[in-house]
């Protein structure tokens, strides 16, 4: 018996709530007992409501990257070697990991984990339609 190729609901609600969590599609169609990647998009294009499932589903994941953040950055069991010294290796994975779920996260929940822009900045001067800048110094 091959990987599950037919389209069903219980297949789709299996996929979404591991994508949920925060598993990778690729990590998540690895199982035998779930469809190949390639059929997934397939069914992405064919199943209109199945497309939007896994993308709340990929909304979710961001929150469940933020706590895997805090685990991995609070996890300091290996920063050390048995001589006591940093194990600066295990320090720099961790840090790989926290920065690669945080960038990942800024993508899919952007207005919770992306970079905030202030655009209330204040500035001293006058804009005038020719294009010209005259700045003013400030009181």
């Amino acid at each position: 018996m091959g990987r599950p190729s037919d389209y069903s609901e219980e297949l789709a609600d299996a996929i979404c709530a591991k994508l949920a969590i925060g598993k990778s599609l690729r990590t998540v169609c690895k199982a035998d007992s779930m469809p190949c990647v390639k059929t997934v998009f397939t069914w992405m294009r064919l199943y209109p409501e199945f497309l939007q499932r896994y993308e709340q589903a990929k909304e979710e994941s961001a929150d469940a990257l933020a706590d895997e953040m805090l685990d991995i950055a609070d996890d300091s069991e290996r920063d050390y070697t048995e001589e006591g010294r940093v194990n600066t290796e295990h320090v720099q994975r961790a840090r790989l990991r926290v920065d690669t779920r945080k960038w990942i996260a800024s993508k899919l929940k952007p207005k919770k984990y992306g970079d905030k822009l202030d655009l209330n900045a204040n500035h001293a001067g006058t804009i005038n339609l020719s294009g010209t800048v005259t700045f003013v110094e400030p009181k």
